[in-house]
């Protein structure tokens, strides 16, 4: 088990609190976190057992980049890691691990569901988005290449999984 990171009066440090304090400490003004009025959720048009469903990840593919990828890029979902790279996300390392691929890219439990008539099907590619933290980048170049993508694979349903 490890520990949770806590206080000097041993209440748990939120990850907000500690992101914000860490980034404070070294002189950076107050984040802006990403927020939206108009949210474009929409409820299915379809039942679930009909949808096809796309993994957008921020996790790297392990081996098929030498260097830190700064672009949203797409792969052949039947050609998925066992393993993906991210020792250089920042996650935390001391309370958390991703030894365990399911925990973060759910290909498995996915394919079951789909399998068993729950989910229609699995897209062809999954996606990865970088931990940019660039808001703009994120909103004109990122966003837009994997919605381009979710749609020439006839996505439904896009499962955002953040590491």
């Amino acid at each position: 088990m490890v520990a949770q990171r806590t206080d000097a009066k041993g209440a748990p440090i939120e990850y907000m609190a500690r992101t914000r304090n860490f980034y404070g400490a070294q002189g950076f003004a107050p984040y802006a976190w990403a927020h939206h009025e108009d949210i474009p959720w929409q409820p299915l048009a379809k039942p679930l057992a009909e949808c096809r469903v796309a993994i957008v990840t921020t996790a790297v593919p392990d081996g098929n980049v030498a260097k830190p990828i700064r672009t949203a890029l797409s792969w052949d979902l039947a050609a998925a890691p066992a393993h993906f790279r991210t020792d250089e996300l920042s996650w935390d390392k001391v309370t958390t691990h991703t030894d365990d691929r399911a925990a973060y890219f759910p290909l498995e439990t996915l394919s079951a569901l789909a399998d068993a008539g729950v989910v229609g099907s699995l897209a062809p590619r999954f996606h990865f988005v970088p931990t940019e933290y660039s808001q703009r980048n994120t909103i004109e170049h990122d966003a837009p290449q994997v919605v381009g993508a979710c749609q020439a694979d006839a996505v439904d349903i896009a499962i955002l999984i953040p590491l």
